[in-house]
């Protein structure tokens, strides 16, 4: 985090900050149906407005395509916000415009204002530097707190740093620092835990990982094709079998960089996909032709207990099955609870993240218990691969000019 400016740091009383968040929340009927993204931004911009900032909000909400469409509008966060943050929040009907920037200056300290949907306008994905132009009004200093859109970018992630003085939130910069600290510099022995349904689209993943932790656990679908490609019978379970080569090359650079890779020993296998579907559990070459490998079996989640509990670091993304179905979801569950308790005994520092794992460990209970989750899907992801986010990119480079 030294390479960032971070505004926790900065004497923020009386001053105009226009803060980028990300409360892109589910709705369903007009009423934000999971509030943890709006809790968790509240929670860090809190103090913030306690020490007197005068705080104007940026979001998106949905992909209205740079249109103004009243399906995409952001109001129904405007009460989650309210409550979460125990304060009345000011709404703009839009985020640029005389308007906007007249509320915004009238704004009075520890008072917050939340604008209409960025994506209203065709300037924001775009990255117009016009447009930026016309955000940059809303304040004198920038800050982005939203960890979860900074591979994207865009006007209000982006060209905005250009313009103003240009800080990381409290959001980005747990983030940012939790992600670091699991992936850059990790207490070691270190474990990734990638599971998911294909290799394809965690190729990235897979080849960066194995040349920072000192062994990761593959699990989902993925597991599936690593097991073909080992000669094991996988029956008509999800596999890629034009993956084979590159499961191939993953152990290669495994091999070289001195990771362990770590498959199942036992497999659940059902003969239907769905909800406690007949099911048995067997070794790795008992898959019966026409059954599939939805879950690692028991004697599988031993094992990789016993790799956690001989770890100081996790990095988990991706489930270990089919963990949206009973019985399927047994290893998964089982071993985040695994995870949460080491967690909490002050033995393990787990960090995770993406949709499927954060659903995971909800299920499981155990995401409170984790060092960190992650609220981030594609940005988590990317990060994961080693690429640099381009809203990162962009901090970094604002706190040298």
């Amino acid at each position: 985090m030294s390479e960032f400016r971070t505004i926790n740091a900065a004497d923020v009383a009386g001053q105009r900050l226009v803060v980028r968040a990300d409360l892109n929340a589910p709705v369903q009927g007009g009423k934000v149906s999971d509030a943890t993204r709006i809790q968790r931004f509240a929670a860090g911009i809190k103090p913030l407005l306690d020490e007197g900032a005068r705080i104007t909000v940026l979001s998106h909400f949905g992909r209205p395509k740079g249109e103004r469409n009243k399906d995409f509008t952001i109001a129904p966060i405007l009460p989650v916000l309210a409550e979460a943050l125990g304060v009345s929040v000011r709404f703009a009907d839009d985020c640029i415009g005389a308007a906007a920037v007249l509320a915004s200056e009238n704004l009075a300290n520890g008072e917050i204002m939340l604008c209409e949907n960025v994506r209203f306008h065709p300037g924001e994905e775009a990255n117009d530097a016009g447009f930026a132009v016309e955000l940059a009004k809303l304040g004198d200093i920038y800050v982005n707190d939203a960890f979860s859109a900074a591979h994207r970018a865009h006007a209000s992630t982006a060209a905005i740093t250009t313009l103003l003085p240009a800080f990381a939130g409290p959001l980005m910069a747990e983030e940012i620092t939790a992600l670091i600290a699991a992936l850059e510099d990790p207490k070691r022995p270190a474990v990734a835990v990638v599971g998911g349904a294909k290799v394809s689209s965690k190729i990235a993943v897979l080849k960066n990982l194995v040349g920072k932790v000192d062994a990761v656990v593959v699990g989902g679908g993925m597991a599936n094709t690593f097991m073909l490609a080992d000669g094991h019978p996988i029956g008509k379970s999800l596999c890629e079998a034009d993956q084979v080569p590159t499961v191939h090359e993953i152990r290669e650079l495994a091999a070289k960089s001195g990771c362990k890779i770590i498959l199942p020993v036992d497999v659940v296998c059902a003969f239907d996909f769905a909800p406690n579907a007949k099911n048995i559990t067997t070794d790795l070459d008992g898959c019966p032709e026409d059954a599939m490998i939805l879950d690692a079996g028991p004697k599988s989640v031993k094992v990789i207990a016993d790799v956690f509990a001989n770890s100081k670091t996790i990095l988990w993304n991706g489930p270990m099955g089919a963990f949206e179905m009973e019985p399927f979801d047994m290893a998964t569950i089982a071993l985040a609870k695994v995870a949460a308790k080491l967690t909490k005994d002050g033995t393990l520092a787990s960090i995770a993240g993406g949709g499927d794992t954060v659903a995971a460990l909800n299920v499981a209970g155990a995401a409170d218990d984790f060092t960190y989750v992650s609220t981030a899907g594609g940005a988590f992801l990317e990060w994961l691969e080693g690429k640099e986010l381009p809203a990162i990119a962009a901090l970094r480079l604002a706190a040298v000019n």
